[in-house]
C-alpha cells in the first residue's frame, strides 16, 4: 500500500512573496484526503511539489508505492495529443518511456533492416515493461468510457472528446491502474452529475491512497475521510469528514482569535513593565538588573512572534452589467450539430437564465461555441467581444443572434493562448480592446474587486485554475457582452468566488446561457434545456441530471 508524508514544505513565488510555509500532513494507506482552500492559496502548487513536478524549496516529501497523477487540465483546444498519448502519460515512467520508444520506432519503420530491427527491439522492450497488459487495461477503459475498443480510438485526438469524457477516461485508467498513490487535481471538473456519482462510488471502493483537490461540496462530503485546508499562508488538518469541517474551521478561527487576544494582552503588560522599570532604574541603580531582565523577556517574547490570525475572508465584487437587446436573443431553427444532435428549435428571450444540461459528449459545449462565434450567420452587430479563439462547429440549420446581442464566451478549459505570456495588468492596461482599461490604476482597481490585485504582475499562465476563471469573468465584465455564454464557470471557483458569480449574474442586465453540472449553481436559472444522449434536445420544467 502507498502513502505520502509531507513535512515542513514551503514555497516562495518568483516575485519573493511566500505562498505557504511549514505545511505538514500525511496521506495514510488507503486514505482519501481532500485539499481545500481559496483559489490561489497553493493547492495545485502543493500537489505539483508532492508529484515532483516542482522542486522542493524547503521541507521534505516521502512517498511509498507507485504514483499516478491527473492534472487540472487534460485536453486543451490546440492540444494535438492522441488518446494513446494521454494514456501513456498516466502510466508508470518505465512503461511510458517504452511506449515513447515504440512510437518513435513505428514512425521510423521502413524497408531497411536497421529500422525493422529497431522496431523489433522497441516491441520487445514494450512487452517486457508490461505494455501488453497495459493495452488490455486501455481497451477495458476505452470500452467502459467511450463504448469502443482501443484499436478504434487510440489515434483519436484528445481535444475531440468532451471535457467529461477526457476526465472519465483518465480517472478510470488511474483507478484501475497499478499505482497505489493518486494525486487528482479537480477530478470532478467537467463531469456530469452521473459522472460525479460514479467518481464518488469509485473513490469510496478504491483501496488506493488518494490526495485530491475539489470544490464540489457533495463530492467532498461523500468521499473525504480527512481534510487538509490550505489557507492563510499555511495548512491545517481536520481529522474528520468534510461534513464537520466548516464547524471545525469556525472553532479553529475562534481559538486563534482568543490566542491572539491573550498574546496582545501579555505583550502590552511586558511593554508597560519595561517602560516602568526603565523610568525607575533611572533613579534607582538597584533596579537596573530587573530592567535588563524585563527587556530580555520582552525581546524573546517578540522574537517568538504572535500566534497567527485567522485567514482573511474573501470579498469579491463582480459587476456584470450587460445591456438591452432585442426581445429575442437567440433563435435556433432546425439546428443540428453534426453527429451530436437531431434538428431542434429553440428561442431564448432577453433576460432569460438558461441552464444547458445533459451528459458529457452530447454537444452542449459545441452549442455554446457556435453561439459565441455569432451563430450560423454572424453580422457586424453580434460578433464575439472577448477575443477567445473558437473552433468551427460543424452543423446544419440556423442559429441566429438577435439585435444588439454581443456574445461573451467563457470556455471550460480556459483556452486563451493569446493571454498566456502576458501579465494581468498588461492585458487590462494595454489590451487590444480599448474598453479593457485606460490606465494602470483602473486595471488594479478592477483586479482588486476580484481579489487579484496581488497577481497583477503575474503571467496569466502562472495563475491557479480558479484565479484564471475569475480573471476571465472579469474580461467578460469589461467586454460589454449582452449575452453570457458560460461553459462550466464554477468548476474551478472556490465557494466564495462561486457565490460572487451567482450574485453578479443575478444583477446582470442581459441573457445568461450556461452549461453546468453544478447542482447548487443551477438553482439560479429559470429555464432548462436538456441535451439527451439519444440526440434529442428538449426543454424541461426542472433540472434533469440523469436522463436514465
Amino acid at each position: 500500500m502507498g502513502y505520502v508524508d509531507v513535512a515542513g514544505v514551503g514555497f516562495v513565488l518568483p516575485d519573493g512573496r511566500e505562498l505557504f510555509s511549514e505545511v505538514s500532513f500525511r496521506v495514510g494507506e488507503g486514505a482519501k484526503v481532500a485539499l481545500v482552500g481559496p483559489n490561489g492559496a497553493g493547492k495545485t502548487t502543493l500537489l505539483r511539489m508532492v508529484s515532483g513536478d516542482l522542486p522542493l524549496q524547503t521541507g521534505t516529501v516521502a512517498r511509498a508505492g507507485g504514483l499516478g497523477v491527473m492534472r487540472q487540465f487534460i485536453g486543451m483546444i490546440g492540444d494535438d495529443r492522441t488518446l494513446e498519448d494521454l494514456a501513456l502519460s498516466l502510466v508508470e515512467p518505465p512503461l511510458r518511456e517504452a511506449g515513447a520508444r515504440l512510437a518513435a520506432a513505428a514512425v521510423a519503420l521502413g524497408e531497411s533492416e536497421k529500422s525493422q530491427l529497431a522496431y523489433a527491439n522497441a516491441l520487445s522492450q514494450w512487452g517486457e515493461a508490461g505494455g501488453y497488459d497495459a493495452e488490455v487495461l486501455f481497451d477495458t477503459v476505452a470500452v467502459a468510457i467511450l463504448g469502443k475498443p482501443w484499436d478504434e480510438v487510440r489515434t483519436r485526438p484528445v481535444r475531440t472528446l468532451s471535457g467529461g469524457q477526457q476526465k472519465r477516461f483518465a480517472l478510470d485508467l488511474l483507478l484501475r491502474g497499478r499505482d497505489e498513490v493518486l494525486l487528482l487535481d479537480e477530478p470532478d471538473n467537467f463531469l456530469d452529475v452521473p459522472g460525479k456519482r460514479w467518481l464518488e462510488a469509485r473513490l469510496k471502493e478504491s483501496s488506493k491512497s488518494v490526495l485530491y483537490v475539489s470544490h464540489d461540496r457533495e463530492l467532498l462530503n461523500q468521499t473525504a475521510g480527512r481534510v487538509v485546508a490550505v489557507e492563510g499562508g499555511g495548512a491545517w488538518t481536520h481529522p474528520g469528514s468534510f461534513a464537520s469541517w466548516h464547524e471545525a474551521r469556525a472553532d479553529r478561527h475562534d481559538r486563534l482569535l482568543e490566542l491572539r487576544r491573550r498574546w496582545d494582552e501579555e505583550h502590552e503588560k511586558l511593554r508597560e513593565l519595561v517602560f516602568t522599570l526603565k523610568q525607575k532604574a533611572a533613579y534607582n541603580d538597584g533596579l537596573a538588573s530587573r530592567y535588563q531582565a524585563a527587556q530580555t523577556r520582552l525581546r524573546k517574547f517578540e522574537e517568538a512572534g504572535p500566534p497567527p490570525l485567522p485567514p482573511k475572508e474573501q470579498s469579491l465584487r463582480m459587476n456584470l452589467q450587460g445591456g438591452r437587446t432585442g426581445k429575442r436573443a437567440v433563435m435556433c431553427e432546425q439546428l443540428e450539430l453534426d453527429n451530436l444532435t437531431f434538428p431542434f428549435d429553440l428561442e431564448i428571450w432577453y433576460g432569460d437564465r438558461v441552464a444547458v444540461l445533459g451528459a458529457n459528449g452530447t454537444g452542449k459545449s459545441h452549442f455554446l461555441r457556435l453561439l459565441a462565434a455569432g451563430g450560423s450567420s454572424p453580422d457586424v452587430d453580434n460578433k464575439p467581444v472577448d477575443g477567445a479563439p473558437l473552433a468551427h462547429v460543424a452543423h446544419s440549420g440556423v442559429a441566429r443572434l438577435g439585435a444588439r446581442v454581443r456574445p461573451g464566451h467563457f470556455s471550460q478549459t480556459h483556452d486563451r493562448p493569446e493571454l498566456l505570456e502576458r501579465t494581468l495588468v498588461d492585458i487590462l492596461w494595454r489590451g487590444d480592446d480599448h474598453r479593457s482599461g485606460r490606465d494602470r490604476a483602473a486595471a488594479m482597481k478592477a483586479l482588486n474587486r476580484y481579489e487579484l490585485a496581488g497577481q497583477g504582475d503575474q503571467l496569466f499562465k502562472t495563475l491557479s485554475g480558479g484565479q484564471q476563471a475569475r480573471f476571465l469573468v472579469l474580461l467578460l465584465e469589461l467586454s460589454g457582452a449582452t449575452v453570457l455564454l458560460l461553459d462550466e464557470p464554477t468548476d474551478n471557483l472556490d465557494m466564495a468566488s462561486a457565490e460572487a458569480l451567482e450574485e453578479g449574474l443575478s444583477a446582470f442586465e442581459g441573457t445568461v446561457i450556461a452549461v453546468t453540472h453544478d447542482r447548487w449553481f443551477t438553482r439560479g436559472f429559470d429555464r432548462f434545456v436538456l441535451f439527451q444522449a439519444d440526440g434529442e434536445v428538449v426543454e424541461t420544467p426542472a433540472p434533469v441530471w440523469d436522463v436514465r
